[in-house]
């Protein structure tokens, strides 16, 4: 017999550190936060959350056998690649190497921030909750949404947006 879960409660995506009250995992916690302009810590929890499972998986495939290990080693890598995470020719050593900065950079709110269409990562994030950001040609109103390697140079102000005016505005002057 299959459980599934209840609809109208979703599983959490995230799992809370055991000892929350650490002083110094408070600060790197803050700081990180700051950084990079995070709502709150359970979207610094849901990115850790996404690395150790990552790291999980090379962390399986090193255990493999060889003739299984490297199909999906390529498959890993790949998906970890398209979303940017990594480059096309790292390794699983790579992959095990990787922080929960590195993923928060591949966020639209860093993403808005760094490419300076934003002055700070807290105002990225009002203009794409407020729909100011396209990704293409649609509006992505999610600031943890992760920009793919493919997505990165098509990220801009949107042509409807009222920003867009007064940023040419401003450079007129």
């Amino acid at each position: 017999m299959i459980f599934m879960g209840d609809p109208k409660k979703p599983r959490k995506k995230y799992s809370a550190p055991k000892h929350p009250w650490r002083s110094d995992q408070l600060s790197q916690e803050l700081f990180i936060i700051g950084t990079y302009g995070l709502r709150n810590k359970r979207e610094l929890w849901k990115a850790r959350t996404e690395l150790s499972r990552i790291r999980k998986q090379a962390r399986m495939l090193l255990a493999t056998p060889h003739e299984i290990r490297e199909k999906k080693e390529k498959e890993l890598l790949s998906s970890l690649s398209n979303l940017g995470i990594v480059d096309l020719k790292s390794s699983l050593d790579d992959v095990l190497g990787l922080t929960v900065e590195n993923l928060l950079e591949r966020r639209l709110q860093t993403v808005v921030w760094k490419k300076g269409i934003a002055l700070s990562p807290y105002q990225a994030r009002q203009m794409i909750t407020h729909g100011h950001v396209m990704i293409g040609d649609k509006i992505v109103t999610r600031p943890g949404y992760i920009v793919k390697r493919d997505e990165y140079d098509k990220v801009r102000l949107s042509d409807s947006s009222t920003l867009k005016s007064q940023a040419i505005s401003a450079q007129g002057e």
